[in-house]
């Protein structure tokens, strides 16, 4: 997770300056909305120490200390059995190792929650107590302003807990210049919609939708479809026709369009049925007129699962924010392609135009595991990422999943293909001399298998040890295109807790039809080799560091 410091959120008028203040949420564990009898306000999530170190924790850390967010949004949920806004050893860790400077804003009503679903406290007072001593400055919400004044009159809230809350929300409204009156300082004080919808925003729009399009399957080279040769073609499904595809957190579009639309700059003869009445599908009504303008047209894209009322080639277009299980169509011949659009918002259809008629190469990868349905038995209250085959627990991620799966974490098809090369890594990386003195050998033993580590924290100088991964990428196809190139790592010897690979970082890569681009990528020995051990600690086990970039693996030796 990387964050660019200084395009937005500081200004030219003093390092300590804000243009604006971004926020962190939702702090932590905070994956479940509602399941069997739980629900985002009286969950309680049981978090290892080892995947609170290496899953949880690293976004919000990387937000803090690279994103230089300057304010932190704690969640409803209870973490280890203490409400995540009451938590302060949880919240405290954000400032004393993280070096957070800013102000903690609970969810809205979630100091509520600690005692009128989480049955934390014993009064409303003492949940306001509980909040602000742990470290949350700001409640969203009425919840404070209703108690607060009678937790300090019970003694409950002293005037040192309101002024530290006061002090930390406060500088950052004097970072951000809100106490210097109509000064022009803050360059986004007089923006208005005019400014965001500009010709060069629109184009990032369709640029960003575009980029984020993933082609999951394309047979035969169905894809792109030559639009002079095409005299007709039917679109079938309920989103096709809407301009909703943000949700009720959606700000106001500059331009509404929809993927109707996009398509219709593209082809003059569309036909349109949205073959069912809502997303779920769940009933027949609207086939019938869905499976007429199929037969009429030369072409059909597929907005939903109508793929058996088509006996022509299909171009399947999912929506959506999460894993599909859509086997039914990667193994069915009649449904030629199947692109992932996510959420591409206002651009969407003309970025999906865009791909489906060869305008644009698509280069998007999937930012996650797609698994089968059957993964859906899976509880959703278990928080453990790493599997338990005695409990016939499948783990969760790219990182520790061991069953079957659709499409893998970074999977994604192009028009044309690419190969790659490791210009230059080093094989063998010395630690002398960066080692604490006389730091204690550690060994992790699993049977027959002992693996040497050191523990992050003895190593001095982390920077130092960084080095350079240069990398080719040639385009063999006819067509121009990007690709972005991920660069994974993994131990050579795996023990218990170890994940089956871990991403480095990745690239998009733009390459020119026979052409051969080059990028590189630093790998910080300290951040991106070592992993967190049953405690929580960062340790760099010792021995061979296979980098994975795509079929080509590269050692890199790491030794005391």
């Amino acid at each position: 997770m990387g964050f660019c410091i200084g395009r937005v959120l500081k200004n030219d008028h003093g390092s300590d300056r804000l243009m604006l203040s971004a926020c962190c949420k939702h702090f932590t564990a905070y994956d479940l909305e509602k399941w069997g009898q739980f629900t985002r306000y009286n969950f309680n999530a049981v978090v290892t120490d080892q995947d609170m170190a290496d899953t949880y924790q690293p976004p919000f850390r990387s937000c803090i200390q690279q994103g230089k967010a300057s304010c932190l949004m704690c969640s409803y949920n209870g973490v280890n059995g203490i409400p995540a806004c009451a938590n302060h050893d949880l919240l405290q860790k954000a400032r004393t190792e993280w070096g957070f400077r800013g102000y903690i804003t609970s969810d809205c009503d979630a100091v509520a929650t600690i005692y009128e679903d989480q049955k934390y406290t014993k009064t409303p007072e003492d949940a306001v107590a509980s909040a602000l001593k742990a470290g949350t400055d700001i409640n969203c919400g009425t919840y404070m302003l209703r108690h607060t004044k009678s937790a300090i009159e019970k003694g409950k809230v002293s005037e040192g807990d309101i002024d530290r809350a006061l002090f930390n929300l406060f500088s950052v409204q004097l970072r951000l210049g809100l106490f210097d009156g109509a000064l022009a300082i803050n360059q986004f004080r007089n923006l208005g919609p005019l400014d965001v919808c500009n010709s060069e925003h629109k184009k990032l729009a369709l640029e960003a939708a575009r980029q984020g399009i993933v082609l999951l399957k394309n047979d035969q080279k169905y894809l792109p479809l030559d639009k002079h040769s095409i005299s007709s073609l039917a679109i079938i499904g309920p989103l096709a026709n809407s301009t909703n595809l943000g949700g009720g957190y959606t700000g106001v579009p500059c331009e509404l369009k929809s993927i109707l639309e996009g398509f219709q700059e593209h082809v003059e003869n569309i036909y349109y049925a949205a073959g069912c009445k809502d997303i779920p599908c769940n009933s027949s009504s609207g086939f019938a007129e869905a499976l007429s303008i199929a037969r009429e047209a030369e072409y059909t894209a597929l907005v939903t699962a109508v793929a058996s009322l088509s006996q022509k080639p299909l171009i399947l277009v999912l929506t959506g924010g999460g894993p599909i299980d859509v086997s039914f169509a990667d193994g069915d011949p009649r449904i030629a392609s199947i692109l992932w659009i996510g959420y591409p918002g206002e651009t969407g259809g003309r970025a999906l135009s865009d791909i489906i008629f060869g305008h644009y190469n698509p280069g998007g990868r999937l930012p996650m595991t797609w698994y089968p349905e059957s993964f859906t038995n899976v509880p959703m209250s278990d928080m453990n990422m790493r599997a338990d085959p005695s409990h016939n627990y499948p783990g969760r991620t790219y990182r520790f999943y061991t069953g079957d799966r659709l499409y893998g974490f970074g999977y994604g098809l192009s028009y044309t293909s690419f190969t790659y090369k490791i210009l230059a890594a080093p094989s063998r990386l010395s630690l002398r001399g960066f080692i604490k003195d006389e730091p204690q050998r550690n060994v992790l033993s699993e049977r027959s298998n002992a693996v040497d580590y050191i523990l992050v924290d003895e190593v001095e100088y982390c920077n130092s040890l960084r080095f350079h991964v240069q990398i080719s990428v040639t385009n063999n196809g006819d067509m121009d295109g990007s690709q972005v190139v991920l660069l994974f790592s993994r131990a050579s010897k795996s023990f218990k807790g170890s994940p089956e690979r871990q991403l480095i970082g990745f690239e998009r890569v733009h390459t020119q039809s026979r052409g051969i681009a080059a990028t590189s990528f630093y790998v910080d020995p300290c951040e991106h080799l070592s992993i967190a051990d049953e405690h929580g600690n960062r340790i760099l086990p010792m021995g061979d560091h296979i980098l994975i970039l795509e079929d080509i693996e590269h050692a890199v030796s790491i030794e005391t």
